[in-house]
């Protein structure tokens, strides 16, 4: 399972809307995400990318001689999590297994994965028997998947250069109950450069909603600032809480931090995302078969 994205720029609206829980965006608000949409080419590849992950997996396991099925769904957008599992109950499944390609548990995250199917397959008739995973952050796949691509970037960059790691970032009211996601973030962090034999590295979250309350920081371009300042003129950044090209990766990174890297004088990559590779559908596998869902 994974967020969604509107499938043109007209859906842009009804996407949105559905973001804010039914409660239509102000039109500058929409006219905001559209720019943001029409500059990465119209739509982000999430959707493609999440079912062409879906097909590799059913391709993997079906060459095991395992039974399972693979379902792909998205949270905002078409096909929905309520309809996937209701279909995935109609073609006959009695367990299903629930992934959230966030591989960082915070119960406003992928806790809300968890409750859509927990709520989707409530409303069945026939219920099935849910196994949930909340978190699968040092996965040795995962960790090897990212080190993998930090060594392949850095070959673009000249001399020394600053390993800024990145995920979503989230209202600062979850660390009030202990909220594991800024801990596990951290955890991935420490993984990926131990595997590199790397001791520095800084981390930054971006993508903050606009609202009243704080957001976790610091905020990624405020981060780099901050590098620049100290010195650092070269900059890598590994979107470790992430999975996929999307609207985050492609305009959030890929716009707003290489613009500021322009005016700044300084030099910006970004690792290539785990996307549909075959590295990461490895990776997934490992989830299924610790959950023993072969």
């Amino acid at each position: 399972m994974t967020y969604g994205t509107p499938s043109s720029m007209e859906g842009v609206a009804e996407y949105y809307t559905n973001i804010r829980g039914g409660q239509r965006p102000s039109q500058a608000e929409i006219d905001n995400l559209r720019r943001r949409y029409e500059t990465i080419g119209g739509t982000s590849p999430l959707i493609r990318i999440t079912e062409s992950l879906r097909g590799k997996l059913q391709r993997r396991l079906a060459a095991e001689g395992s039974e399972t099925l693979v379902y792909s769904a998205m949270k905002h957008s078409e096909p929905f999590i309520a309809d996937v599992v209701r279909r995935a109950a109609d073609e006959g499944v009695d367990e299903l297994l629930s992934i959230a390609l966030a591989p960082h548990f915070s119960k406003m995250s992928v806790g809300t994965y968890m409750l859509a199917v927990e709520m989707a397959n409530a409303a069945l008739p026939r219920k099935m028997k849910l196994t949930s995973v909340d978190s699968w952050h040092t996965n040795p796949k995962l960790i090897q998947a990212w080190a993998s691509r930090i060594r392949s970037a850095e070959r673009t960059l000249p001399g020394t250069y600053s390993l800024v790691f990145s995920a979503h970032s989230l209202p600062e009211k979850i660390l009030a109950s202990g909220d594991p996601y800024r801990y596990q973030l951290v955890e991935s962090c420490e993984s990926v450069s131990a595997a590199l034999r790397r001791e520095e590295w800084s981390f930054s979250f971006q993508s903050a909603g606009h609202t009243r309350d704080p957001w976790l920081g610091p905020d990624i371009l405020e981060h780099l600032q901050d590098r620049l300042d100290y010195g650092s003129r070269s900059f890598l950044i590994a979107p470790i809480g992430f999975v996929a090209d999307h609207l985050e990766i492609l305009y959030d990174i890929d716009v707003e931090c290489r613009h500021w890297a322009e005016t700044a004088g300084a030099r910006l990559e970004r690792c290539r995302m785990l996307n549909d590779d075959d590295d990461f559908v490895e990776c997934l596998r490992s989830v299924v078969d610790e959950r023993r869902f072969l």
